[in-house]
């Protein structure tokens, strides 16, 4: 677009300039235009309770969550090991024991 960095707090592309700084249309976040660019590599996830999780760890359902496309649903306090951290919508990947593979978002997670 107009080779301006994308927000570093939402990830949109829609920044603009306004003085010296950087605006964000979509959460209204400001930054400077001298700012370091954020590192992709650095991406934290966190749970429901701002604990940072890594792949391999184990975490708690914090809710009753319907699997999309079937009648199951994974409950409150369902014990998911081993996670897998990924990049999009849904930020783990897992598998649960009597449903199988699926992508949980972090929000609904607790680590144990």
């Amino acid at each position: 677009m107009s080779g301006l960095p994308k927000c570093p707090q939402c990830g949109s592309e829609y920044a603009y300039e306004d003085g010296a700084m950087l605006v964000c249309p979509e959460c209204a976040h400001e930054w400077s235009k001298d700012a370091p660019a954020a590192a992709d590599d650095a991406r934290v996830v966190r749970d429901a309770n701002g604990n940072v999780l890594q792949d391999g760890d184990t975490v708690t359902v914090i809710k009753d969550l319907k699997v999309k496309g079937s009648s199951l649903v994974v409950k409150v306090g369902t014990k998911v090991k081993g996670i897998r951290l990924v990049e999009g919508d849904h930020d783990i990947d897992c598998k649960i024991d009597g449903i199988g593979q699926m992508g949980l978002k972090s929000e609904f997670v607790r680590k144990v």
